[in-house]
């Protein structure tokens, strides 16, 4: 697995800087109208030497594929040296999510043709800059699996989503942005204190074996039955046994921790309805499509595959927090009078799903997480286009001040219900199938139980009855406020492109999804396989 040639994964993951680099040295004054085009053919690019990714995938390996290692850094330990390593590579669930990234961003930026924002903002170079340097670093975030260079990934995505809400947001972007800021940063310097101990103690920040190093997690695996890796060692030097007090306990806190907040999961969330509310629509389709799924990922990839025995311990716990914010994030989306901010606390809504189905910790279980993370990206992602290209129009985010857009909008309004429907898990859509999954892990897992997937399902009830109460009073009834234009009542071409590739994933993934089990299958199975008793 030591390669030191430049891999497909490798290129993907730097085709954003391209565009990067071309943007820097363009005008922004004089190559005004080339500056979106740039961005918009650098992420198009990008998704399609990640389309060449999938083509090359082999889902019947278990291993990494198109993995390239070289090393960054050698620090001296006592008498070891610990390398850093520009270590990429993918397998299923990671390629999956590359996919959703790459799938994201060329419709986020499709979504900021036109937009207001840089009237009244200008610095538009700056904007695609940002975004550019936001996707290579998300990119980043799945395809490494050197701890050092993750976190480094990790935190350089706070940056370009920290300014994209903070200078072309709305009112209260500031706070929004420097909220977002500190939550995520607080959570991530847990998460660098238990990377350290886990480097130190291993001897290698490098999560599989390459290059002749045991990665972390073989080197865990290979302690079963012979103790817990991580707990401490008792007086006569034998190992004590596993409790929630712990090291391993620790060190699985310390990354759950910055991937809760992420998430995030209740309690943590707090900051997500600001951010989104006040992000740029660009910036609410990426935080909601992609930037959550981090926290959803690195559970799956550093706390399960680290720590097992501190994930059995904690998984009715954590699971237990995943439904609560089931059913309040749906309960609190019923009672917004604010659009954005309805379809804000969804999020915590469907996520919970997802943390439902990671510590079902059986197959199904975690299949319909990783499926859901990608559906949840495609819906949600939708659903706040749907809520930018209202604002651009009416200029206000309160329900009260619309109804009446199908009669006005008919393309658009049958667009938003196959949208809506899809975030409400309607079957034949894609959201079905995820939560659906994921139940029947939830009723199958050892470790939760018929009565997580009872107050799990009512989440699906929920959901039905605040989306269909935003439709009704955004789309339907009589037209409250008429435009002043009736061009205004038009779709342009750039927001009809960005709805067809979503309702295009909507339809395949709900009708077909076996097509994304196959990619699942075993890299899932290799995770599940801890957990076996």
């Amino acid at each position: 697995m030591d390669v030191t040639g430049l891999s497909l994964t490798t290129i993907t993951l730097f085709l954003p800087m391209v565009g990067l680099a071309i943007l820097l040295f363009m005008n922004g004054e004089t190559q005004k109208a080339n500056l979106k085009w740039v961005a918009f053919a650098t992420s198009v690019v990008t998704f399609v030497a990640s389309v060449l990714m999938w083509i090359n995938f082999d889902p019947s390996s278990a291993g990494l594929q198109m993995v390239q290692r070289n090393t960054w850094a050698e620090v001296s330990l006592g008498e070891s040296v610990i390398n850093i390593s520009y270590f990429v590579g993918v397998d299923g669930i990671s390629m999956l999510l590359v996919l959703l990234t790459t799938f994201i961003m060329p419709i986020s930026i499709l979504g900021s043709f036109g937009s207001h924002i840089f009237e009244e903002r200008g610095r538009e170079k700056l904007y695609y800059i940002f975004l550019m340097l936001l996707e290579w670093s998300m990119i980043g975030v799945f395809v490494v699996h050197d701890l050092i260079i993750f976190y480094v990934f990790w935190e350089i995505t706070l940056v370009p989503m920290y300014f994209l809400i903070g200078i072309w947001g709305s009112e209260e972007r500031i706070y929004a942005a420097v909220k977002f800021f500190l939550y995520t940063m607080a959570g991530s310097i847990l998460m660098l204190i238990a990377i350290l101990y886990v480097g130190n103690r291993s001897g290698t920040f490098s999560t599989y074996s390459a290059g002749g190093d045991i990665g972390v997690i073989e080197r865990v695996q290979a302690w079963e039955g012979e103790g817990t890796y991580w707990d401490a060692v008792g007086p006569e030097g034998e190992q004590e046994g596993f409790l929630l007090n712990s090291v391993e306990s620790w060190l699985f806190l310390g990354f759950l921790v910055a991937f809760a907040i992420k998430v995030p999961i209740f309690p943590f969330h707090s900051w997500l309805p600001d951010a989104h509310v006040q992000a740029p629509t660009a910036g609410s389709v990426i935080l909601a499509g992609v930037l959550l799924k981090m926290g959803t990922y690195g559970i799956v990839r550093f706390n399960l595959n680290l720590f097992p025995e501190a994930t059995v311990a904690w998984a009715p716990t954590i699971a237990f927090l995943g439904v609560v914010g089931i059913i309040y994030g749906a309960w609190v989306s019923y009672a917004q009078d604010n659009v954005k901010k309805l379809v804000a606390y969804s999020s915590v809504s469907h996520l919970g799903f997802v943390v439902v189905g990671i510590f079902a910790l059986n197959a199904q279980g975690l299949q319909g997480a990783t499926l859901q993370m990608v559906n949840h990206g495609i819906s949600t992602g939708g659903l706040f286009l749907i809520v930018g290209m209202l604002y651009e129009r009416w200029h206000t985010k309160e329900m009260a001040d619309y109804g009446g857009v199908w009669k006005v909008m008919p393309l658009f309004g049958a667009i938003s219900l196959v949208i809506s429907l899809s975030s409400m898990g309607l079957p034949g859509l894609n959201g079905f199938i995820g939560e659906f999954t994921i139940l029947l892990g939830s009723l199958g897992s050892e470790y939760l139980g018929f009565a997580f997937t009872l107050f799990a399902t009512l989440g699906v009830i929920m959901a039905a009855v605040y989306l269909l109460k935003m439709f009704q009073h955004v789309f339907m009834g009589e037209l409250k406020r008429p435009l002043s234009s009736e061009e205004g009542y038009q779709l342009t071409w750039s927001e009809k492109a960005a709805f067809i590739p979503i309702i295009i994933m909507i339809f395949w993934m709900g009708i077909q999804p076996i097509v994304f089990f196959n990619m699942l299958d075993v890299s899932v199975d290799s995770i599940v396989a801890l957990f076996v008793r």
